[in-house]
């Protein structure tokens, strides 16, 4: 028995309600070392979202509109953070009864226990830690609307979408609630939770939004493909915090899963180049970045219970499925998915999330499966969670989108759309030329 398959024993406690993606705690009392671990992983989620995701987006777009696209990732850390503190974190990891949504127990982090529950770190780390992918998370759904969205409409969707969304999600998959505890649905660190839910919704809102003036005939180059490679290696190694901390402790699950991370974005990566050499003639920077992220995103649900072939496998996938997908929603769908975030995050997301199933056998590497769980049903339950999640985002954002278009206009006019939402929008320029 190799010890990926001896992991087995300690995946299995991930079905176990409240602390779905948890290490048993075996002494209940919280451990130094995972709790340091959870605060530097918490550290490098967000600097994902800061300096990381605002590079690889501001680097794609206009020059026009590079400091909007700073501002308003800025501002939806920043609001969901609040409100994940008000009641977001409550709603998602609160005790409840339904498995539905938390109680309001522990709004304003109030009343968190000493040690989270099935775990060996302070809730209080725990709780930092959700906050940062509460965080990220709307964050990703910027790449659809650039150029185009109004900064109160972004603001304000964004803010809602992160209870009214993520929250209950996040409960149910991870917070003890009914696709876990229930069928099984397993993610171990957000195919379902994080990049389902904000890959769908982007989509929905590209679509509600329309396109761009000049889409898809007017080619909108990235005006710095080197600060979106900048983004893309700071999104890179603060993905071995965002799965890695998902092992919630410092521990052979923790190395493992960043093995995997790291050998996906690098097969994914090398693949997305050898496509476009193929399709294009040329291997470019942004390919390699995109490349990686789609490597990244497809095995995040997975990288906790694969081995690193199974992880080679991924990335090798996420690259030859995404590419083709942003084909189909940019130039066959003409949906104006500015930068990607349906075809990269929320396709790999569901992708690596379905082939969980399959390579969590323990004949290809994997940790197992649960008790009384076959692949076969391993496989249902996967299908049931991202179809039913891909469904509830997509209505509830689009309901979402609608409302706060009563109120806000998610469009800005066509003169500002023009002139550039820099200076627009926030009466400044990114750079000044003399």
């Amino acid at each position: 028995m190799n010890k990926w398959t001896a992991r087995a024993g300690a995946a299995l406690c991930l079905l176990a309600p409240v602390a779905a993606r948890a290490q048993g705690a075996a002494g209940g009392g919280a451990d130094s070392g995972d709790t340091a671990w959870i605060l530097v992983s918490s550290a490098l989620v967000m600097m994902m979202a800061a300096p990381g995701l605002t590079l690889f987006y501001g680097g794609l777009v206009r020059a026009k509109n590079f400091l909007s696209v700073l501002v308003q990732c800025g501002a939806i850390v920043a609001v969901a953070s609040l409100l994940w503190l008000v009641c977001g974190y409550t709603l998602a990891f609160g005790p409840a009864s339904n498995g539905w949504l938390g109680n309001g127990d522990m709004a304003m982090f109030n009343q968190l226990g000493t040690v989270r529950e099935g775990t060996t770190v302070p809730e209080s780390a725990y709780a930092l830690f959700q906050m940062c992918f509460a965080a990220i998370t709307p964050a990703l759904m910027v790449g659809a609307w650039v150029d185009r969205a109004r900064f109160g409409w972004v603001v304000a969707f964004s803010a809602l979408w992160g209870l009214i969304v993520y929250a209950p999600v996040a409960h149910w998959v991870w917070g003890g609630g009914w696709l876990a505890a229930k069928l099984g649905t397993l993610d171990f660190a957000g195919g379902i939770v994080v990049h389902t839910t904000a890959g769908v919704s982007a989509l929905v809102a590209a679509a509600l939004l329309g396109k761009r003036d000049g889409f898809p005939k007017t080619l909108m180059l990235p005006h710095s493909p080197a600060l979106t490679m900048a983004g893309a290696a700071l999104l890179w190694v603060g993905w071995f915090g965002f799965n890695g901390g998902s092992a919630l402790s410092a521990s052979d699950d923790a190395a493992a899963a960043i093995i995997n991370t790291h050998v996906a974005a690098c097969a994914a990566a090398l693949m997305w180049l050898a496509i476009e050499r193929v399709t294009v003639g040329k291997p470019t920077s942004i390919g390699f970045a995109t490349g990686a992220i789609a490597g990244l995103a497809t095995v995040t649900p997975a990288a906790g219970f694969i081995s690193p072939g199974a992880a080679l496998v991924f990335g090798l996938i996420a690259a030859s499925v995404c590419y083709p997908m942003i084909q189909l929603i940019k130039f066959r769908l003409k949906i104006d998915d500015s930068l990607d975030v349906f075809a990269v995050h929320g396709v790999g997301g569901m992708v690596g999330s379905l082939l969980l199933a399959v390579f969590l056998a323990p004949a290809l590497g994997g940790t197992g499966y649960a008790e009384g769980m076959t692949m076969a049903s391993q496989i249902a339950a996967q299908v049931i969670g991202v179809g039913v999640v891909a469904v509830f985002s997509a209505i509830a954002s689009a309901l979402l989108a609608l409302g706060i278009n009563l109120f806000l206009p998610m469009r800005v006019s066509e003169d500002s759309e023009r002139e550039g939402l820099d200076l627009s929008s926030h009466g400044e320029r990114a750079w000044e030329m003399d």
